[in-house]
């Protein structure tokens, strides 16, 4: 399925049951006051975060949401039905937007929380409400009032511990498909990844982590160039980068500090915070090198670089590295989430 990451829609709440006009017309009871009862509320239109769902696709088809209407007020004081909510499942991570007023509703971060887009409107007031002592056959009532309605603009982010970053072809699908069991496309050539991809890594029994496949980043990505401007977002709500780049034949005559800077000054462009947030070098396709070459290149880059954070050296073809990368990841993220808590 294709992947959406936002969307619009107009959602609209139903509106308030009027209230009844209704006079008592009973034998033996030849002075019967009045009786309508009040109407019954609209129903309310409300997003519902769902793990099942991660992708916005469903929307592209309908775009419009209402809730259903409150019923009208009847004799005997009967009051009219409450109209039916109107539920609308999302993915967890998504982010809500009114676009009239450009405020954000909320972010629905959690399997099962529910947000009130629309609420329905209020119930009228049957005749038997205005009676009184002056006047004993009121015919006065009032409508129910209109439900909201608004347009909104629904952002899906991404929701991983783990975000990969790295120019087009430098191992990232073929990194979450050596760690997890996810099957992004893999081929020997640039931009195979057209949409984030999500896997989870089981490092022991009841202890894992999410990592996020992102298109690769070409220099101008931050100002709408490439695939990777549109899913920069989602790497806002990951706890640590993992920034691959790619080892080649070349590379002693090729400056791999050039792949570095291109994707950090994407990242710089994009946002300040993403730019800081916390990020390992992983050096991958060690196996199309001599091990004293490849240990060669690193040592230069990450002395040019002046790198004094965790630096990688794997292989995703032939699983070099992988497994004590997963491995120092878990403790780390383990750490950082007690820290924050």
């Amino acid at each position: 399925m294709k992947f959406v990451d936002e969307i619009t829609i107009h959602v609209q709440a139903g509106n308030g049951g009027n209230g009844g006009l209704s006079f008592r017309r009973e034998r033996y009871i030849p002075l019967g006051g009045p009786d309508g009862g009040d109407g019954g509320d609209g129903g309310s239109v409300y997003l519902v975060a769902d793990e099942n769902l991660n992708t916005l696709a469903d929307f592209r088809h309908t775009r419009s949401f209402k809730a259903e209407r409150g019923q009208n007020g009847m004799g005997q004081n009967r009051t009219g039905k409450k109209g039916e909510d109107k539920f609308i499942k999302v993915p967890v991570g998504t982010l809500i937007m009114d676009i009239e007023t450009k405020d954000t509703i909320g972010d629905l971060t959690m399997h099962g929380e529910q947000l009130l887009v629309a609420q329905g409107g209020d119930h009228g007031l049957g005749n038997a409400r205005y009676k009184s002592s002056t006047n004993r056959a009121p015919r006065k009532t009032t409508a129910g009032q209109q439900g909201d309605a608004r347009d909104l603009f629904m952002e899906l982010k991404l929701l991983a511990d783990v975000g990969l970053l790295g120019l087009p072809n430098a191992g990232k699908s073929s990194l979450i498909r050596a760690l997890s069991s996810a099957t992004p496309k893999v081929a020997n050539y640039p931009f195979t990844t057209l949409h984030p991809s999500l896997g989870v890594v089981y490092v022991a029994p009841h202890k894992s982590f999410v990592i996020a496949d992102i298109p690769g980043l070409i220099e101008g990505a931050a100002e709408g160039i490439g695939l990777g401007t549109q899913f920069l977002r989602h790497l806002s709500r990951t706890r640590l980068l993992l920034h691959m780049i790619e080892l080649s034949p070349s590379g002693m005559e090729y400056d791999l500090c050039q792949d570095y800077f291109s994707v950090l000054n994407e990242l710089i462009k994009y946002s300040d915070e993403l730019a800081n947030k916390d990020r390992w070098l992983v050096f991958n396709k060690t196996d199309l090198l001599m091990a004293d070459d490849c240990n060669q290149i690193i040592k230069e880059c990450v002395e040019k670089l002046e790198w004094d954070g965790p630096v990688f050296s794997i292989s995703t073809l032939s699983k070099v590295g992988t497994d004590s990368l997963s491995k120092r990841i878990y403790p780390y993220l383990y750490e950082q989430q007690t820290t924050s808590s």
